[in-house]
């Protein structure tokens, strides 16, 4: 039950602050929000606020805000169409009744003649009884469509995502990773305020029980400063060495109480998801430090975004394959582990994952932001936009193949655990 808690919370924040950069930058574009959604698949859970319908829906497998421009479910009002008309005060159409126009008995029947929603807000028409009299209704700007009993607000073209700069719709985009990568900034730098931050030095702060470290003799506080005769420059080479050299004797000179002891350890050979790496079983020490810890946030941040890219153009290349990939089963299998090592060591973990959302999001792939977003910059090389519904395609096809590389990777994930 505490991984299921730790694993809803996590996925909850993630998509949370990833959809919620791209809802305020959309909002302040001036753009109109319909929805904003956690999860896909059948909707659970919803309220509407401040034009925005906000939803918990079954499938925790990402989420998305859904901006006016691209509304499959608004209706194109056509000539020759009845439809039912309320009235709001100020005489302009409040709702515009598509069918079950018998449960409105208030609503104004005509049969339209022309329609225009993006731009003038107006439509003409005839009462169906009297065709010879042509009326026009102005369309307030915050109308709503009524298709089976369900409301629908109107987005006229000055709202719309098209009709925005490119420097505003790119940064709609990108605010999503943006809020990904200052989440991750924000964990670090809790888990430094709470547990301290790495010493540069190779410093040790405990040494785990049957392992090579303690049976080489290693001891808490030793600080590691040669391995093969070679000066040390910090643990981040010592862990380097560690990891390249499995199996392998390493002669190492550590400082002790003021003396230098020579200790020799042969790293654990620990094989992972088609990785092998060495493994001492000794931990990192740490130092309270107020300012080091604002450093940490970024510093940490960037280091993870750096690996990440890195494991990322190995798997592009074929260096890693993609069974190394894992989906919400993976996840949530490693997240049951890391909860039982404690809850620093679950935040590092959700920082990481929220770094890796916000580079995967980044990725210019179709449908997703990078894809988005690459179609924006190229509109901004060529001075005007795509063809809408070729972009749609591509968008489609892109989203149709990350649903597939999704079931194979949640298959694999399957496979792993059993």
């Amino acid at each position: 039950m505490t991984t299921v808690i730790a694993f809803i919370f996590m996925f909850g924040l993630l998509v949370f602050i990833h959809e919620f950069g791209h809802l305020i930058f959309a909002k302040r574009a001036g753009m109109l929000a319909r929805e904003f959604a956690i999860g896909f698949g059948p909707k659970m859970f919803s309220f509407t606020k401040n034009e925005t319908v906000y939803t918990i829906r079954l499938l925790p497998i990402g989420g998305y805000v859904r901006v006016a421009g691209d509304d499959p479910e608004i209706i194109d009002l056509k000539p020759g169409q009845h439809i039912g008309l309320e009235f709001n005060p100020d005489g302009n159409i409040q709702k515009i009744i598509i069918n079950h126009k018998s449960k409105h008995p208030g609503a104004r029947v005509i049969e339209v003649e022309h329609a225009d929603l993006d731009h003038e807000l107006v439509i003409d028409g005839y009462e169906p009884d009297n065709e010879d009299e042509k009326l026009r209704f102005s369309v307030d700007r915050k109308a709503f469509f009524v298709m089976d009993e369900e409301e629908t607000q109107i987005a006229p073209y000055d709202r719309q995502f098209a009709s925005k700069s490119v420097g505003k719709r790119a940064m709609q985009l990108f605010a999503g990773p943006m809020m990904n990568f200052l989440l991750a900034i924000v964990i670090f730098f809790i888990v430094g305020l709470v547990q301290g931050i790495p010493t540069d030095e190779a410093l040790i702060s405990n040494v785990h029980p049957g392992t090579p470290a303690e049976d080489a003799g290693f001891q808490k506080g030793d600080e590691i400063v040669r391995i093969e005769g070679n000066v040390i420059s910090g643990w981040d080479e010592f862990d380097r060495i560690v990891k390249d050299s499995p199996g392998e004797a390493l002669d190492m000179t550590v400082k002790r109480n003021g003396n230098t002891e020579s200790l020799t350890v042969t790293p654990d050979t620990i094989e992972g998801q088609g990785i092998t790496f060495g493994q001492i079983g000794v931990g990192h020490a740490f130092e309270k430090s107020f300012v080091g810890t604002i450093q940490y946030g970024f510093t940490k941040t960037y280091d993870t975004t750096k690996l990440i890219l890195t494991n990322l153009g190995m798997l592009i290349t074929g260096q890693y394959s993609i069974e190394m990939l894992s989906g919400p089963v993976g996840i949530y299998d490693a997240t049951d582990q890391v909860v039982q090592d404690g809850f620093i060591t679950f935040l590092m973990w959700t920082a990481i994952l929220s770094v890796n959302l916000g580079i995967v999001n980044l990725v210019p792939i179709p449908a997703l932001d990078g894809g988005r977003l690459l179609f924006v910059g190229i509109e901004a090389i060529r001075g005007k936009p795509i063809d809408p519904q070729k972009e749609g395609i591509v968008h489609f096809v892109g989203f149709a193949l990350l649903m597939l590389l999704m079931i194979i990777v949640t298959w694999n994930d399957i496979q792993r655990l059993f």
